[in-house]
């Protein structure tokens, strides 16, 4: 017999698993954009681009939270993102041990190339869906989220 707590969880890890399919094809459009346009950039290095596109001059634990990675391998796509010139690290003048991560101009430049790609894979997703069912499904993952922030 289904309860409807069973049914309610069941539609949650439905939920769950769509959002990952829904991220994976995200990275497989993004993926064959920069693979054509031959961009030596991986997805994730983009993830951490997009991040200091909305704030640049974050630390690198700022990066990791918001890209949902841990520390360590920001270090690694940092590095390769400095080996590409299109980050550097720069001292913070509060507290010289915390170094703060900042676009170069190539980086800069490259958001006019990448941007507008991501732009059209969301708004490929997004399509036939109104900005009110978007900004629900907003809310709906933040309560979730909340959720499990609290245990």
């Amino acid at each position: 017999m289904i309860t409807p707590e069973k049914n309610k969880t069941e539609i949650a890890v439905q939920l769950a698993y769509l959002m990952q399919e829904l991220r994976n094809f995200t990275r497989k459009h993004i993926q064959k954009k920069i693979k054509e346009h031959d961009i030596n950039l991986t997805y994730e290095m983009l993830e951490v681009m997009g991040c200091l596109w909305r704030k640049d001059g974050l630390n690198q634990q700022e990066i990791a939270d918001r890209t949902l990675r841990d520390k360590s391998s920001m270090t690694y796509l940092l590095d390769n993102l400095i080996k590409r010139k299109l980050v550097k690290r720069s001292a913070d003048k509060n507290d010289r041990r915390n170094k703060l991560i900042f676009l170069t101009k190539e980086g800069l430049t490259l958001k006019d190339i990448l941007y507008p790609w991501v732009a059209d894979v969301y708004g490929l997703a997004s399509e036939k869906i109104t900005g009110e069912d978007l900004q629900n499904g907003v809310l709906l993952i933040r309560r979730m989220v909340n959720n499990l922030k609290k245990e």
